[in-house]
């Protein structure tokens, strides 16, 4: 799998993750846990995704900026 691919992917999740967030900030709806169930182990291991993948994509910080130096 090229890099970009992951790159999209990794994006998609965060971005869901973040409209989750928005529904907790703005509705008390959280979503993944209304699909998966209160802190069952599925919905840990998609929070802990979405936290992986948001570690991951801090790296876009430093292509970004390599991307402006050329």
């Amino acid at each position: 799998m090229s890099s970009k691919v992951w790159d999209y992917i990794v994006l998609t999740v965060v971005v869901i993750g973040a409209i989750n967030w928005g529904l907790i900030g703005f509705f008390k709806f959280d979503l993944v846990s209304w699909l998966f169930g209160s802190m069952s182990l599925l919905t840990r291991i998609i929070y802990a995704i979405v936290g992986l993948g948001g570690l991951y994509l801090l790296s876009f910080y430093g292509r970004i900026r390599d991307f402006s130096q050329e």
